[in-house]
């Protein structure tokens, strides 16, 4: 039995390589073409050979652009992986951050800082921690405590709640900020994006996400144990709540520095984890790798929109909502939500 368990393993990932290749060359292809998508000296691009005759646009290409495409290429990741987690660990294939009031509780503890102690970058991001644990704990403690329906819909339900409430939080801190400098401050954290991103903001998310990187991707082997019954996993061998724990630090670890430097976008964690099943399958020891691939990718993407297409920067949460919401949509209404075999 375990000899066939091996030999079907070893044909998924031979089948699947061509794709891991694919997205590789797509993704450092990409990156590369960003760092040169902007609006000097002309909309849409720089000409490389002028990397070679001007300084200006030597230190806006390493000292600007890629620093932020450093930045979104991690948050990309970081979104994606969480989403991925969630996914698997809650058995909810519509489970994001933004659902779980992740994302809202981190942009509420970044706005409270802001407005009411008002620390350094480093403050910012243990408030946005402290509070995306706080809105994943008061989801799953609501989740348990509510009497209607099966688990997966009491989880989404309270996630629903959560997200409404610290949402509702941020607006009435809106409603006290300065208009004059608290509140666009605020509203950056709401509408997301990384133009403010220097080789600073990248260093000082490097650590962070990184631990959440590889905390996620060092357990991505025992997440296909989470995704069955509690008793099931525990016969073989897992320790239900350890294991569940440590992956869920990770997500939220990652997910909330990233939020606490580039505010909140959305439905990358959402749309990720459905594109990469479809890629390499269902197996979540592929699949996380693969949406972290596929997130990086994507944030990178809509950043080159958000800063190119028009004179005035458009908001990276917005692209993200838009793209992702459109690629849902039409996963959904061909029916190819289920993974590949």
């Amino acid at each position: 039995m375990t000899r066939m368990q091996d030999r079907l393993r070893h044909d998924k990932a031979r089948r699947a390589s061509p794709r891991w290749g694919l997205l590789v060359m797509v993704l450092v292809a990409v990156g590369l073409l960003s760092l040169f998508v902007g609006r000097y000296p002309e909309p849409y691009w720089i000409p490389p050979s002028l990397l070679g005759e001007e300084e200006l646009a030597r230190r806006l290409v390493f000292g600007l652009r890629l620093p932020r495409l450093l930045a979104a290429l991690l948050t990309g990741m970081s979104l994606a992986g969480a989403g991925t987690v969630l996914q698997t660990v809650f058995r909810n294939p519509l489970v994001e951050p933004g659902f779980l009031g992740i994302s809202q509780g981190a942009g509420f503890g970044a706005a409270l800082a802001i407005l009411v102690l008002r620390p350094g970058p480093l403050g910012i991001e243990l408030a946005a921690t402290a509070f995306a644990l706080l809105g994943l704990g008061l989801s799953y403690v609501l989740a348990q405590r509510l009497r209607y329906g099966g688990w997966v819909l009491r989880l989404l339900l309270a996630g629903i709640a959560v997200s409404a409430l610290f949402s509702a939080g941020v607006g009435l801190l809106k409603y006290f900020a300065d208009p004059l400098t608290e509140l666009p401050e605020i509203t950056f954290w709401m509408l997301g994006g990384l133009w403010n991103v220097t080789w600073r903001e990248a260093l000082f998310m490097l650590p962070a996400v990184a631990v959440g990187l590889v905390v996620m991707l060092a357990g991505r082997w025992r997440l296909n144990l989470l995704v069955l019954s509690d008793e099931t996993a525990f016969s073989l061998g897992s320790r239900i709540r350890l294991e569940r724990g440590v992956m869920l630090f990770g997500a939220v670890l990652a997910t909330a520095t990233v939020t606490a430097i580039g505010g909140v976008v959305g439905w990358v964690g959402m749309i990720t984890p459905h594109l990469a099943r479809r890629m390499v399958g269902a197996d979540v020891q592929y699949t996380l790798p693969a949406a972290m691939l596929i997130g990086g990718l994507f944030v990178m993407l809509c950043d080159d929109l958000a800063r190119a297409m028009l004179p005035g920067e458009i908001p990276l949460g917005i692209l993200t909502s838009f793209f992702g919401a459109l690629a849902f949509s039409g996963l959904m209404m061909l029916g190819r939500l289920e993974p590949r075999p």
